[in-house]
C-alpha cells in the first residue's frame, strides 16, 4: 500500500460526506419550499371557498400574516419569468402573498395588503423587471376584506381581460355596482325561494354532497365553468353528476344561459348578506317572493343595465359590436350559432366580443366572466322596452314563485 494512501481516503471521504450532506440539505430545501408553496396554495383555496377560519389557522404557522384587507393581483405570463415575479413581490411589499393560482397554470395570484402604500417608503406595487414588464399582463382589484377574497379575485380577473387590451398591460377594477347590491333587500326574498330545494337538500348517504356541497360546487362552476375541476380538486365526472343533481332539484336547464344568470344571482345575493327588513320580505299581500322579471323591471335596476351596455353602444363604436353581444347573449353564449345568426366566421364573432371586453372592461371569453350580468342587463332593458321574449319552460322556474 502506497505511503499516505489511507490519509488521502480519508481526506476523499470526508469531502464525498460533506457534498452529500450538501445534496441531502438542498433536497431538504427543496421539499420545505414545494411544501410551502403547496400549503400557501392550500390557504389561497380555502380563501376563494369562503372558509375564512380554517384559512387562518392553515396559515398561522406561516408568514406574514394574511391581511384583513387586501388587494389582488392576477399576473399573467410565461413559467420562465414567474419566479423573477414571486421573488419581486416578495422583496418589495412586506405582508404579500404570492401563489400560483389554483385555477389556471400561467397565472400568478398575489394577495397584498391594501394599506401597503401607506408605509415609508413602499409603493403600490413593485417596479417591474424589464422582463416581467413586456411579457406579463396584471390585474388589480379594489381592496377587499379576506372573506370577499372570490369576490377579489373575479375583479382582478375582469382587469386582466382590459390589461390584454392596454398598452401598459396592466389595468385597475373598473367598479361598477354589483347587481344584488343594486336591487337591495328584495333580492334576498326572491332568492331565498329560489335556492330553497338546493338549501333543504340532504344527502342519502354520508358520502353524497349534502346542499351546502352543491352550492359550492354550483358556485365554482358558474365562476369557473369546467376548471371547476381544478378549483375544487374533483373529477369531471363527480362535477357532472353534481351539476345533473342540481339540475333535477332546482328544475333547471343549465345549459341555458337564462338558468345560470338567474342561478349565478341568486348564490351572489346570499353571499352578500344583504339584510331584509321586513317592509322587504314580500311583494305583495299574498305572501308571494317578488319575481326575478319584476326584480330587474325596477327602475334603478334598468339604469343599472344601462352602465353596462353603455361601453359598446357608445359613439364611435361599431354598431357590430353591440350586435354581435346582444345576439351571442340570445344565443346562450355560444360562438358557432352567432356566427351563424350573424352570417360571418367565429374568429369574426371572437373578435368582435374580444373587442366587446376591451370596452366593457369585463372578461367575457375566459371564466370567471362577465357573461351573467351582461345576460341580467340585456333581460332588464328588454323589459323595461317592452320587448323581452317568453321565458322558456326551464326558465320560467327562475322567476322564484
Amino acid at each position: 500500500m502506497p505511503p499516505g494512501l489511507l490519509l488521502l481516503l480519508a481526506d476523499a471521504a470526508s469531502g464525498l460526506s460533506l457534498c452529500w450532506q450538501l445534496e441531502r440539505a438542498r433536497q431538504q430545501q427543496r421539499r420545505l419550499r414545494d411544501a410551502d408553496a403547496r400549503i400557501r396554495e392550500a390557504v389561497v383555496h380555502l380563501l376563494m371557498n369562503g372558509q375564512v377560519t380554517t384559512a387562518r389557522l392553515v396559515a398561522g404557522a406561516l408568514r406574514p400574516a394574511l391581511p384583513d384587507v387586501m388587494r389582488l393581483y392576477v399576473i399573467e405570463g410565461p413559467h420562465t419569468i414567474r419566479r423573477a415575479v414571486a421573488d419581486t413581490w416578495a422583496k418589495a411589499v412586506d405582508g404579500a402573498w404570492v401563489v400560483p393560482c389554483p385555477v389556471y397554470a400561467n397565472h400568478l395570484v398575489v394577495l397584498a395588503p391594501a394599506d401597503c402604500a401607506t408605509h415609508v417608503g413602499m409603493a403600490v406595487e413593485p417596479v417591474w423587471p424589464r422582463s416581467v414588464a413586456e411579457t406579463c399582463c396584471i390585474g388589480v382589484s379594489d381592496p377587499v376584506p379576506l372573506r370577499d377574497t372570490a369576490i377579489g379575485y373575479a375583479q382582478a380577473f375582469h382587469a386582466l381581460a382590459a390589461a390584454r387590451h392596454s398598452a401598459e398591460r396592466r389595468a385597475s377594477f373598473a367598479g361598477h355596482p354589483d347587481l344584488a347590491l343594486t336591487i337591495g333587500p328584495a333580492a334576498e326574498a326572491w332568492a331565498a325561494v329560489f335556492l330553497a330545494p338546493l338549501r333543504a337538500y340532504r344527502a342519502r348517504r354520508p358520502q353524497d354532497p349534502d346542499g351546502a356541497e352543491l352550492l359550492a360546487t354550483t358556485a365554482s362552476w358558474l365562476s369557473f365553468s369546467s376548471k371547476a375541476t381544478t378549483h375544487l380538486k374533483i373529477h369531471r365526472n363527480t362535477l357532472a353528476a353534481r351539476l345533473t343533481l342540481v339540475q333535477r332539484l332546482m328544475g333547471l336547464d343549465l345549459e341555458r344561459l337564462p338558468d345560470q344568470a338567474a342561478l349565478a344571482l341568486a348564490l351572489r345575493v346570499i353571499g352578500a348578506g344583504i339584510p331584509s327588513g321586513p317592509e322587504h320580505r314580500t311583494s305583495d299581500a299574498g305572501g308571494r317572493a317578488p319575481s326575478l322579471d319584476g326584480l330587474l323591471a325596477l327602475p334603478h335596476v334598468v339604469m343599472w343595465a344601462q352602465r353596462q351596455f353603455r361601453p359598446v353602444r357608445a359613439p364611435g363604436v361599431p354598431v357590430s359590436i353591440a350586435q354581435t353581444l346582444n345576439t351571442w347573449l340570445r344565443l346562450d353564449g355560444r360562438i358557432v350559432p352567432t356566427a351563424a345568426a350573424l352570417s360571418v366566421s367565429a374568429s369574426a364573432v371572437r373578435k368582435r366580443l374580444e373587442r366587446s371586453e376591451a370596452l366593457l372592461q369585463r372578461s367575457l371569453l375566459r371564466s370567471p366572466s362577465a357573461v351573467h350580468d351582461q345576460w341580467l342587463a340585456q333581460r332588464a332593458l328588454d323589459l323595461a322596452e317592452g320587448s323581452a321574449v317568453p321565458r322558456t319552460a326551464s326558465s320560467a322556474t327562475t322567476a322564484g314563485t
